[in-house]
């Protein structure tokens, strides 16, 4: 008998209704800009919809051409319920959404699981919602594809980098990782913080994203340390805080979107 997650965050972090989480991500995506050819790898963000859905919308609209060639997306986020040390997979057949069933490549772990730091844990994923609000906008866009979903506990950039190595495949595969910015500063600050934190991802420079950088920061110096070594290039596609979408700008969280080429 197959093995389900199920949602975790439908009906806080977006609706639960089918249609109504078809329409919403349909006007994010409709609603951003054409900046560029189908990326390889992106960094899109991981709050509620009514905050940061915008800015997911303008890096998952690039995927559009690519809706009938990707196959695989292998999707890292952080944890945040649970602290453990290494990166953890799921032995979940499948993760639902109200869109659907995603079915999880359970070959593709198979092929990371002699790494040391590699571990099954349902417990990581169970709660966690870094990598749920990502898959509908996947299932969104396309047509036919099988997820690695990976929640990145403490590790090092190499050592999260050695996973992204192992499964990077070609045209067929997508790099997700998803990641917020700064947390809880007033507007004016996290805007400072926030265009230096763009500015070392889009240099590859993993030495200047640190702990209050972004609460994804473990993942994405992973996939900086890959970026740097294939000799990628980074582009930020939007930037933006709860302050310009729905919320006070006296504390805000931070969002950015930004592709690898």
């Amino acid at each position: 008998m197959s093995q389900i997650r199920q949602p975790a965050v439908a009906g806080q972090f977006y609706p639960a209704d089918p249609q109504q989480l078809h329409q919403v991500i349909r006007t994010y995506l409709d609603d951003a800009e054409n900046k560029g050819g189908v990326p390889k790898a992106l960094i899109a963000p991981h709050a509620g919809y009514i905050y940061s859905g915008a800015v997911a919308g303008s890096v998952y609209n690039l995927l559009k051409p690519c809706h009938n060639t990707i196959r695989t997306v292998v999707l890292l986020g952080p944890s945040h319920r649970v602290g453990f040390r290494g990166l953890a997979v799921p032995s979940a057949d499948y993760f639902a959404t109200p869109l659907g069933n995603v079915a999880v490549d359970q070959k593709k772990i198979t092929e990371i699981s002699d790494l040391p730091l590699v571990k099954i844990m349902d417990n990581a994923h169970i709660l966690e919602h870094s990598l749920e609000v990502q898959i509908p906008f996947l299932q969104e866009i396309f047509d036919d594809f099988a997820i690695v979903p990976i929640v990145v506990g403490d590790a090092t950039p190499a050592e999260v980098g050695e996973v992204l190595e192992r499964l990077w495949g070609g045209s067929e595969t997508l790099i997700v990782v998803s990641s917020d910015l700064s947390h809880y500063h007033d507007y004016e600050t996290a805007r400072k913080m926030d265009s230096a934190t763009s500015a070392a991802i889009e240099h590859l420079d993993i030495e200047q994203i640190g702990y209050q950088s972004a609460c994804g920061r473990i993942p994405v110096n992973g996939l900086l340390t890959v970026a740097h070594k294939l000799g990628m290039t980074a582009k930020t596609i939007d930037l933006r805080n709860s302050g310009d979408t729905a919320g006070s700008k006296d504390s805000v969280v931070g969002y950015g979107a930004y592709v690898f080429h």
